[in-house]
């Protein structure tokens, strides 16, 4: 039989490869997005002193549901306009080994809707 491996320890390895050529500096910062089953988590972080500049989350946001599209959106809104509080123009999107699609990719359109540039 075929033992297939997990989705966590592929996703794990995708977070690897990409982390290996991803870095924020601090003119152009890193946004990590983490994804959970009942939320949605985004860090904006300069890897040069190793500080977070900005972070948003749906917990935060105290939101019905965060875990789904939606919340999402509302996130990506969130850390945009805390973004530009700051002046961050210009970020490094990273995934975090998740896939670009579904609530990831909705909070990337909504981060890039509301002035970011990734």
């Amino acid at each position: 039989m075929i033992k297939k491996e997990s989705s966590n320890s592929m996703r794990k390895k995708r977070q690897i490869r990409i982390r290996k050529t991803l870095s924020g500096t601090s003119e152009c910062p890193r946004l990590n997005v983490f994804r959970s089953n009942n939320g949605i988590f985004v860090q904006v972080i300069d890897d040069t002193t190793g500080n977070t500049l900005a972070s948003s989350s749906s917990i935060a946001l105290k939101l019905k549901n965060g875990g789904n599209i939606e919340g999402a959106k509302e996130v990506g809104k969130d850390i945009a306009l805390k973004c530009n509080k700051l002046n961050i123009k210009k970020v490094v999107f990273d995934r975090g080994g998740n896939l670009y699609h579904g609530r990831v990719q909705a909070l990337a359109e909504a981060a890039r809707e509301n002035g970011l540039e990734f």
